[in-house]
């Protein structure tokens, strides 16, 4: 089981109307794990729920910061975060878990859409660093929304653009999108709609070029799911799992424990290896060459595509 971390909130503030800046360290002053950009942690709350959240801090700082959006249709926990979370208020955390890393290159594009720049925050620290060209655009509803916009305008200058729908109208993805440099990768993180059209007009970026971070679970018709079986490696032991049933619950039923959070493919919690047979994914952590390579699936969300997986378990 992954440890569960104790933290304080050592300090909050108000980003935005609508959105919450904690810095957390470890209780006691604990050192902290290690992180790298792209990363994030659970944060278990008081209240009985599970929430991630990126870092979006400095690694090289001894505490960890995230920012929260309060979202009224949510599930609850950004509410939380705004309204019982306080400077000096112990949580729990497990992490950090990095399915959104930055792989060296000589130069990035970055886009983000609302609290979708709080992973892009550390890659434009560690690109800088390393001397390598970027470019962000920052899309936002409204100028007073988005989080870091003028410090990041101001720091970075020419390299930064802003796209303020109330002002600019909808962003143009294709134009985004144009004219991809070589040896350039382009990082996205914001709402589905603004990933799914970069997936639909990115076929012209090399392969592999293209990386996202979502927040929210990919929609899938489930109507013509079937029942199928799972092996566990470890014990050989066959499971089967109903059309209407997950492999995370059906394998937990079966007496073993195992770790969750999002429960719907977007936390990346549940990984689990894949010994033999194919998976239909279904999850919002892999991206589209990792799936191919059929290596892990989330059993919270993915199915299987032949009649039996053997996982290890």
């Amino acid at each position: 089981m992954e440890v569960e971390i104790p933290v304080v909130v050592a300090r909050r503030r108000r980003v935005t109307a609508d959105i919450v800046r904690l810095w957390l360290i470890g209780v006691d002053a604990r050192p902290l794990p290690s992180w790298t950009p792209g990363a994030h942690i659970d944060v278990l709350l008081p209240n009985g729920t599970e929430r991630q959240y990126s870092l979006c801090g400095d690694p090289s700082d001894e505490e960890w910061s995230i920012m929260v959006l309060r979202e009224p249709q949510g599930r609850g926990g950004s509410q939380y975060v705004h309204d019982a979370v306080w400077t000096g208020q112990k949580l729990k955390v497990r992490g950090p878990r990095n399915h959104f890393a930055l792989d060296p290159a000589p130069r990035y594009r970055f886009l983000a859409g609302g609290i979708g720049i709080t992973p892009i925050l550390p890659m434009l620290r560690e690109a800088e660093a390393a001397g390598a060209e970027w470019s962000l655009t920052y899309c936002g509803r409204s100028r007073q929304g988005m989080a870091c916009a003028e410090e990041l305008t101001v720091g970075h200058g020419g390299r930064v653009r802003l796209h303020v729908d109330s002002e600019q109208g909808v962003p143009d993805v294709a134009a985004l999108l144009s004219d991809p440099r070589p040896g350039e990768l382009l990082y996205a993180c914001g709402p589905n709609s603004m990933l799914e059209a970069i997936e639909r007009m990115g076929a012209h970026w090399p392969k592999g070029s293209i990386h996202f971070e979502r927040f929210s679970a990919v929609t899938r018709d489930t109507t013509a799911d079937t029942e199928f079986e799972v092996e566990l490696a470890s014990s050989g032991k066959v499971l089967t799992v109903p059309a209407d049933r997950s492999i995370l619950d059906v394998v937990r039923e079966s007496g073993i424990q195992m770790l969750s959070s999002c429960q719907e493919g977007t936390c990346g919690t549940c990984e689990t290896a894949v010994v033999s047979g194919q998976v239909d994914h279904r999850d919002a952590v892999l991206s589209k060459e990792e799936q191919e390579e059929n290596e892990v699936m989330m059993v919270c969300v993915s199915r299987a595509a032949c009649p039996r997986l053997v996982l290890d378990l």
